[in-house]
């Protein structure tokens, strides 16, 4: 049996003096070649996303270490990417940079070259945020008035900043997915006339299904592909601005009778993923999906973990093993610890969301300022972005942007989970590419140092990760 081992080339000089026959042939071993590229970032920040300057070819050495064993001939779900929410606060701030800054930053973050963490997946909000400057939607109205012929539906909100810096990213990656996800629909379809909480009248069921038709057809004709909604974001959150609330009996009949009649009247292919919210309750997209008349009209359900276990996802796949799975929003604090937020975030977000079978991992925001902003009045405060513009000429990276990086860089979209096993403290998830080279995603999660092997058809490679560090490894 062969056997995959770290391998530190020490090349002894000989001292030909000492030899009595100085002609007599030395025999110099082969030069081994690097099997495996392995990147890593270390928990107290001193390395981050950094390709290693080691050799991990195949060897004989035997060992007694942990042992990850990766298996692709047994493959789970297909991957649509890995990324953030493009808010509109984030497309502000970026758009503050200087033209050559901004397209460095665009390039570094969708780009495919050495430098890029090549983002294959972003999340929008219909309408505004609680991460934009004022809230908005695209049919507001005067008080009292109304628009059930959506005759004011505009854009225009996003023409200034999101739609044209969207168009930049396109140019970049025209294959990036977009997930659309409102915080509210407009004021006047709602029973409370705010922002803030309140629900969507039935009265305005069937408008409201047509305001999502008209958002895909208008973004469609600015060239931008909407692959997927959600219904709502967070719909058992009342409290931000903005918000919305919809019980999943109301979820059920919006879907059933209006979203999904109003899509396929229209020759919508646009997914609908539904819930949208935390892993503390699998139990309200089953009661959805449990309803046959829904079900039909929708491809999956979508999780935030802010409570509950990220196992959620996976209880929700054995209900309905018909129906995919997705994460798509988890913020880093604006006072958090790079180690504590990397180290929590590639357990959780990434590596625990894919082996529970979603096709996603998004963290939240993609850019703010210096000051966490820009938001609305009671928005987030303290949500970090992975970047932080600090001025038209300079931004920084933050651990948002290693978190995503370590996945999205390594595992493009068409990428298969494979199976990998959990090795003590080492986390990890294991992917082949569409190109069929295997990816795996580790995480330390312990407290000490630790060599480890990663098995693969009955060869491995001895590696080493320091308590709280993340490396991804990469073979052919």
């Amino acid at each position: 049996m062969k056997f995959i081992v770290v391998i530190a080339l020490i090349i002894t000089f000989i001292d030909c003096s000492k030899s009595s026959n100085q002609d007599e042939p030395i025999d110099i071993p082969p030069k081994l070649e690097n099997e495996v590229d392995f990147w890593l970032t270390k928990s107290n920040g001193s390395t981050k996303l950094e390709k290693q300057n080691l050799i991990l070819a195949f060897g004989s050495t035997f060992n007694t270490y942990a042992t990850i064993q990766v298996d692709d001939s047994q493959t789970f779900q297909t991957i649509d990417g890995f990324g953030f929410t493009l808010t509109g606060g984030s497309a502000e701030v970026i758009n503050q940079l200087s033209a050559s800054k901004k397209q460095e930053l665009l390039q570094k973050l969708f780009g495919s070259n050495e430098n890029s963490i090549s983002i294959s997946y972003l999340r929008l909000s219909i309408g505004s945020s609680d991460l934009d400057s004022s809230t908005f939607s695209y049919n507001d109205m005067p008080s009292g008035q109304t628009d059930v012929n959506l005759s004011q539906f505009s854009l225009a909100p996003d023409m200034v900043n999101l739609i044209p810096l969207l168009k930049e990213i396109l140019a970049i990656n025209p294959n990036i997915k977009i997930l659309g996800s409102p915080w509210s629909p407009p004021v006047w379809m709602k029973d409370n006339g705010s922002t803030i909480g309140g629900s969507l009248q039935p009265q305005y069921y069937g408008v409201y299904a047509q305001y999502f038709v008209k958002y895909i057809q208008a973004m469609k004709a600015q060239g931008i592909t909407i692959d997927a909604i959600t219904p709502q974001n967070e719909p058992l959150n009342a409290g931000n601005n903005p918000s919305l609330l919809m019980f999943a009996p109301q979820q059920t009949d919006f879907i059933k009778n209006y979203l999904g009649p109003a899509f396929q009247a229209a020759n919508i292919a646009t997914k609908i993923i539904i819930w949208d919210h935390n892993s503390d309750n699998p139990q309200y997209p089953i009661s959805v999906l449990n309803d046959a008349g829904a079900k039909k009209y929708i491809a999956g359900s979508a999780f935030h973990l802010y409570n509950g276990d990220i196992s959620a996802l996976t209880t929700v796949k054995n209900a309905h093993p018909d129906k995919d799975l997705y994460f798509t929003e988890q913020y880093t604090p604006s006072d958090g610890d790079f180690g504590g937020d990397l180290k929590w975030h590639l357990k959780n977000v990434i590596i625990g969301s894919m082996r529970n079978w979603s096709k996603t991992a998004l963290e939240w925001n993609l850019a703010n300022n210096a000051s966490f902003g820009p938001h609305t009045e009671g928005g987030c405060t303290t949500c970090k972005g992975a970047i932080t513009i600090t001025s038209s000429s300079s931004y920084t990276q933050n651990v948002g942007y290693y978190i995503i990086g370590h996945a999205s860089k390594f595992v493009p979209a068409g990428s298969v989970r494979i199976s990998s096993g959990i090795a003590g403290n080492l986390y990890n998830a294991a992917f082949k590419t569409p190109n069929g080279k295997k990816v795996l995603v580790v995480v330390n999660d312990g407290t000490a140092n630790e060599l480890f092997n990663i098995e693969y058809n009955g060869n491995w490679v001895i590696a080493s990760l320091e308590a709280g560090s993340v490396g991804t490894f990469i073979w052919q």
